[in-house]
């Protein structure tokens, strides 16, 4: 999943960032005198035509991202005389199937789990993508990544960003000062634990709590731990239901995540005990390391949005992050991801238009070049990534060789995968146990 958090100083370094787009670019009421036609506008010719069309988009990304965002199309509006209304909300897989049902949909709306999608494709709310889009998509994206808003053969979303959820964080700074080395394997990292807790500090932090959507960062614990001892296959058959919800492998995977996230020992650096898990905010899970009051945070390659202003990320900076490591070496390297698909409500032209300019190479290095971003968009280049944790991403994303799995959560259907997967997250990390949070999970998946 994709979410992002409010920083004051960020959010105003993302507003000047903001202005300047603006003033490079020219507003909104000068861009047909001014803009159409320039040489900067060469590249938008082809979605021409719908100047003064309003295009609505409802995601989950707030604050300073939606600021980046909106500043990464905003040469596309401003050449194109489309107005791109964006709506952020930290309540969106709640609040988009209200909407939709309602009948108040958005033209276009980014949703994160291919699970949910199908609920619409079902209902008979999504359009299918047009021709444009299709082609686009095709072009910029592997097969792999279009299956997951494929549904009966159509394809109703074009992929747009991306992340890598296989990472763990840490202090490069701090490493070196206490002699500490980045782990290789898993029970590298288990006596990496151990040496850390005995020198007083937790060596963990973590958190779920995410209003309407609190527990999804633990389902991703476990959906990166099956990926390694069950591999692939396994993984593939458990988020298709083709085994249960409460197969023993996937208990076994929950347990062996249970060795960190509910050991006192372990967790949870700056915020409490095991049950603080459940109510610290994913946003600010990660911080302590920062402080030195935990040394290890498992979250994907968008937390590189989370740091706290003037954090340096870099191999040798106060944070970077090492590949969440190998349990079973005999299943490879497998890399657990997700990301947003732009799925439309509605098929009016400039609808369309906005969907297949999304999906092109010129939208994703537009917002690649802001900062802090990733999507698996063959056209991206990497010279256009300053970040040196979303550059690794996308070098994983665009090679071939990468054993790519999406988000389990988000590839189930809804009311499992952002419903009782959830919530049966929570139970367990506030003392339920294991086969009883598993078998009511498995019960509720019809």
């Amino acid at each position: 999943m994709a979410f992002a958090r409010s920083r004051q100083a960020l959010a105003v370094a993302g507003v000047l960032g903001l202005a300047l787009g603006v003033a490079a670019c020219g507003t909104g009421d000068d861009k047909n005198s001014s803009n159409a036609g320039s040489a900067e506008c060469g590249a938008y010719e082809k979605y021409d035509g719908h100047d003064g069309k309003k295009v609505t988009v409802y995601s989950s990304i707030r604050e300073i991202e939606d600021e980046r965002l909106q500043q990464s199309w905003k040469e596309f509006e401003d050449c194109t005389g489309i107005e791109i209304d964006h709506e952020g909300s930290g309540e969106f897989e709640a609040q988009l199937p209200v909407r939709v049902d309602g009948g108040n949909a958005p033209d276009l709306a980014f949703i994160p789990q291919p699970g949910l999608l199908k609920r619409f494709v079902d209902s008979g709310k999504l359009k299918p993508v047009g021709a444009d889009t299709k082609a686009m998509a095709e072009q910029n994206y592997s097969a792999d990544w279009l299956k997951y808003s494929t549904v009966n053969g159509q394809l109703y979303g074009a992929p747009l960003g991306s992340n890598v959820k296989s990472f763990v964080w840490y202090s490069p700074t701090t490493f070196k000062e206490k002699g500490w080395t980045v782990p290789a394997t898993w029970d590298d990292m288990i006596k990496l634990s151990d040496q850390i807790a005995a020198s007083g500090t937790k060596p963990w932090c973590a958190g779920i709590e995410s209003g309407d959507a609190t527990g999804w960062p633990a389902t991703d614990w476990i959906e990166d731990v099956l990926l390694r001892t069950g591999g692939p296959e396994v993984y593939d058959k458990w988020t298709t239901h083709e085994i249960p919800f409460n197969d023993p492998q996937v208990a076994d995977a929950l347990n062996r995540a249970g060795t960190i996230l509910k050991n006192e020992k372990y967790v949870n650096g700056g915020f409490g005990g095991v049950k603080s898990i459940a109510t610290t905010s994913f946003q600010e899970a990660g911080t302590p390391i920062t402080a030195g009051k935990c040394a290890l945070h498992r979250q994907a390659s968008f937390y590189a949005n989370q740091w706290p202003e003037g954090t340096r990320v870099a191999e040798d900076g106060d944070v970077f992050a090492f590949y969440f490591p190998a349990i079973d070496p005999s299943k490879g390297k497998p890399v657990l991801g997700g990301g947003e698909f732009v799925a439309a409500f509605a098929d009016r032209p400039e609808v369309q238009v906005v969907q297949t300019y999304l999906a092109s190479g010129e939208f994703a290095n537009s917002r690649a070049k802001i900062g802090d971003w990733v999507s698996a968009n063959k056209k991206l280049d990497l010279n256009n990534v300053p970040n040196p944790v979303d550059k690794l991403s996308v070098g994983i994303l665009q090679d071939e060789k990468t054993v790519f799995r999406f988000d389990g959560s988000d590839l189930m259907p809804a009311a499992v995968g952002a419903g009782t997967f959830w919530k049966g997250m929570v139970a367990w990390i506030n003392g339920k146990d294991t086969t009883t949070v598993l078998n009511d999970i498995e019960g509720s998946w019809k």
